[in-house]
């Protein structure tokens, strides 16, 4: 207001004195909120530490800049209260926890304003007061506004008709209509991909609630899909994996088992550059998640899209098998593993070419090492803390025991192949 006089409360103007201790306040309201109200309790640390502490220095900055101009804070204000009560919400807070925090944070911020009063500041303290309370009162409609937001969202129309659209299409079921429904249209192909999640930390954290913890990484896991994705991907998740399709655009749909080899050459370049990004997309979203995240992919038309969800699920299978590292998996990314899934007499013959190591614990663990470090002995020697002369002794005993020698490349291959064989045939695998 033109006319506005800042209230001064111990002769420091009240902007000026929230300004000063925002973030000592800002921590003083997170502690306030742990030692009040049980479910933050449960809230993992990074969370309380971080998000909630910025967003109550946040906060209180508003306060501070009502104070200074006699208005409201700007709409963007309110606007993020909305948005991380909306949080809470898919987190499983309480409503009533989440408008106590916005009492509780005005009554510290109140007492931090007011503690070094005057005899004399009782209309500035009145002026405060005011000021305050209208700011709270703004903040807990935003907030109990976007705590229905959150938990509207998996009932909104939108998203119905996108997970119905999604049901047509893993069912093998025409999806024109579906798609229609939803607003969009059917791409030419898409790609398919089943993914793993991992717990993260918090899950297992003490004193952290693990629901909380789960539901705060398929968020950031869900959002940053989108992100990368324009929103355009359909998925399925819960916090330890599930099913994601993302359109390819026309020239993208390069399908796994094309049979032509022009075919093969249109299809292998732009989709190259697809699955690069998409297992750019796959990283993202695991660091967003704070988890690791493995992803089996195919690609396919969507009448195709159940057997590529079936065949991405495998090579997800295939692919924690073996130890894969996180990240995205496609079938050319574990031929061999793959094929050696398959049960037969060959994989089983194939596996039982080991089994005079299976006594000799060590030596199985060598030859793995041996075959893993580029068949170097000082690495294998390194790796297991051996010296080099009793890995050289190793390798002797298991061309005896078996009958093939891993110094001789002629039967390196076979020894790959029957390791293979040997931990397809003991893998159980599960999603």
């Amino acid at each position: 207001a033109p006319d506005w006089r800042v209230p001064v409360i111990g002769g420091l103007p009240a902007d000026r004195r929230l300004l000063g201790g925002a973030r000592e306040l800002a921590e003083a309201v997170i502690g306030t909120l742990v030692e009040r109200v049980p479910v933050y309790r449960r809230l993992p640390r990074e969370q309380l530490a971080g998000e909630l502490t910025r967003d109550a220095e946040r906060r209180i900055r508003a306060l501070a800049h009502t104070a200074r101009t006699g208005r409201p804070a700007p709409e963007a204000e309110f606007t993020a209260v909305r948005e991380a009560a909306a949080r809470r919400a898919e987190e499983g807070l309480p409503l009533d926890a989440v408008l106590l925090a916005h009492h509780l944070g005005l009554e510290i911020c109140w007492e931090f304003a007011t503690r070094h009063a005057l005899a004399g500041d009782a209309a500035d303290l009145l002026t405060l007061n005011r000021l305050l309370l209208d700011q709270l009162r703004e903040a807990t409609a935003a907030a109990g506004a976007g705590y229905l937001d959150g938990r509207r969202r998996p009932t909104e129309h939108r998203y119905a008709a996108r997970q119905s659209l999604l049901t047509a299409l893993l069912a093998g079921t025409p999806a024109e209509d579906a798609a229609t429904r939803a607003g969009l249209r059917l791409p030419a192909a898409y790609a398919v991909l089943c993914l793993s999640v991992a717990d993260h930390p918090d899950e297992h954290a003490p004193e952290v609630d693990p629901a909380i913890a789960a539901r705060r990484k398929l968020r950031r896991l869900g959002a940053e899909l989108d992100h990368r994705t324009r929103r355009s991907a359909l998925y399925a998740l819960t916090s330890s994996g599930g099913l994601v399709l993302v359109p390819l655009t026309p020239g993208q749909g390069g399908q796994d088992g094309q049979d032509g080899q022009d075919a093969h050459r249109r299809a292998d370049a732009p989709a190259e550059a697809t699955w690069a990004h998409l297992a750019a997309a796959v990283t993202a979203a695991a660091r967003a998640a704070g988890a690791p995240v493995q992803a089996g992919a195919a690609a396919a038309t969507p009448a195709e899209v159940p057997a590529a969800a079936a065949l991405a699920c495998e090579v997800l299978d295939v692919a924690r098998a073996f130890d894969r590292p996180p990240g995205l998996h496609r079938l050319d990314d574990v031929l061999l593993e793959y094929q050696l899934t398959r049960p037969s007499q060959a994989r089983a013959r194939l596996a039982a070419l080991l089994e005079p190591l299976v006594d000799g614990g060590e030596l199985l663990t060598t030859l793995r090492t041996h075959l893993a470090g580029g068949l170097n002995r000082r690495h294998t020697a390194s790796a297991l803390h051996l010296h080099p002369n009793t890995v050289d002794y190793r390798l002797r005993r298991i061309a005896v025991l078996t009958g093939l020698d891993p110094t001789q490349p002629a039967d390196v291959l076979r020894i790959t192949a029957a390791i293979a064989a040997r931990t397809a045939k003991q893998a159980t695998p599960a999603r």
